[in-house]
């Protein structure tokens, strides 16, 4: 008799549970949601910033939700981040790499804890590519070798001096990180076309405005007859053109300058004819980005490397996008 009233009452109390459960429908609807972790490079750039703002705006439209982790450009912080999501038990992670080596380790750990992991903008460099599911970003190489063609192709109105040979200082990205790699070996192949145009001096600016002003300031004090800056993003090229300008030259007319992003900041510079080309690097990968999780999480095959679309800039049809841009 007692183990049937026991029964009898365990079965009221899992009646009262379920229909309290129908009840409270918005609590069963947090638990559906997808929990994405996300660990940033950091906000060094207009281009950062925007990436940071299409994913967030992305997660919420598509009923994620995001934890968000910045790493103040620090390979360390995005592994703490990266562990902390998997003790939180989050459906999946994505982060962009500070750099490209040192990630196996925490990697193995997420896989080991079944929490699938897709790299966006930047690539790691493993042997292991059953370490993610996909990676989704720009075609870096590429960005350089249109970079170093324009070059090629304006190799007469860049040689400024007017001594046969084009001077090239190039401002570098962080150093190990993919797109100061690729964007430099893109450019040096696209400029191999051309025995005049030289890479004379490089150095990092570490992606940001300041790294840019500082760099340009030792290049114009240490390097003569500079003909053109190549800077791998907007931010480093808008810091040269501080420099630049300090030095009583006009920028884009004494020295001409190349950069990659495409952000509105070096969009504007590029329509005053401060910067003569831009390779467009878009940062709005957020949409994109919910689309795979969901995919991955569905058990949908996804492709391993997934590029955006993205165009050049010359200073025309930056004055004719400019009013619309969403960055």
């Amino acid at each position: 008799m007692v183990k049937k009233t026991v029964t009898a009452a365990s079965m009221l109390l899992v009646s009262v549970a379920a229909l309290a459960g129908c009840s409270d429908s918005d609590a069963s609807g947090d638990d559906d949601k997808i929990v994405m972790g996300f660990a940033q490079v950091g906000a060094e750039s207009g281009w950062r910033t925007a990436n940071t703002e299409s994913i967030k705006e992305s997660a919420e439209e598509a009923g994620f939700e995001l934890k968000f982790s910045d790493a103040q450009g620090k390979q360390e912080n995005q592994i703490k981040a990266i562990r902390s999501f998997i003790q939180q038990k989050v459906d999946v992670i994505a982060f962009s790499p500070v750099v490209e080596t040192g990630w196996d380790a925490v990697l193995q750990e997420a896989k080991r804890a079944n929490i699938p992991v897709i790299l966006t903008d930047r690539a790691v460099d493993s042997e292991d590519t059953s370490l993610y599911e996909t990676f989704l970003g720009s075609d870096f190489v590429l960005e350089g070798e249109k970079a170093g063609e324009w070059l090629v192709e304006n190799a007469a109105d860049s040689d400024v001096d007017g001594d046969g040979d084009i001077n090239v200082v190039q401002l570098e990205g962080t150093t190990g990180a993919a797109p100061a790699i690729d964007r430099a070996e893109g450019f040096a192949s696209a400029i191999a076309a051309d025995p005049a145009i030289e890479v004379t001096a490089s150095q990092t600016g570490d992606f940001t405005r300041d790294g840019g002003k500082q760099v340009m300031e030792s290049f114009l004090n240490s390097e003569d007859g500079i003909d053109v800056v190549f800077a791998h993003n907007d931010d480093m090229g808008l810091g040269a053109i501080e420099a630049i300008e300090a030095a009583g030259l006009e920028p884009g007319v004494d020295v001409k300058i190349i950069t990659v992003d495409a952000v509105h900041d070096g969009m504007e510079a590029l329509a005053e004819g401060k910067i003569n080309f831009i390779v467009e690097c878009n940062p709005l990968l957020g949409p994109q980005l919910m689309e795979l999780a969901e995919q991955v999480l569905d058990d949908e095959e996804v492709p391993e490397r997934v590029v955006t679309e993205e165009t050049t800039f010359t200073q025309e049809q930056a004055i004719e996008v400019l009013p619309d841009r969403k960055y």
